[in-house]
């Protein structure tokens, strides 16, 4: 599965969960990190994990490889890094006082509306 099409399946779990503020980050070009992130929001810990456990089940079942993940337990932002594709799943909170899309600003920004 390609970036795109990754991101694709990625943002329709996040809204299936009822993520919110989603925003697609598109670093081709300014980063070697990745190719996208993909930064949303979670109303508590439960649905940021719900959020995260139903991404992983999903990609593990299509065959994309999870390399990297940092979710502890009472953390208010959950990483997944799936290669060309790393997911952002922050508190409100955190969100705020992160300001990754910010820190991205060179990026162009998709914001996604449901």
């Amino acid at each position: 599965m390609v970036s795109h099409e990754i991101v694709k399946e990625a943002i329709r779990i996040v809204e299936d969960k009822k993520g919110e503020q989603i925003v697609l980050l598109n670093l081709k070009g300014v980063s070697i990190i990745a190719d996208y992130f993909i930064v949303c929001s979670g109303e508590s810990s439960v649905q940021m994990r719900s959020i995260a456990q139903e991404i992983e089940k999903r990609f593990k079942e299509i065959g994309i490889k999870l390399l990297s993940s940092q979710s502890p337990r009472d953390s208010h932002w959950i990483l997944l890094d799936f290669g060309t594709v790393v997911i952002h799943i922050f508190s409100k909170e955190a969100r705020e006082f992160y300001q990754l899309e910010r820190l991205w600003a060179d990026a162009s920004k998709t914001i996604i509306t449901h």
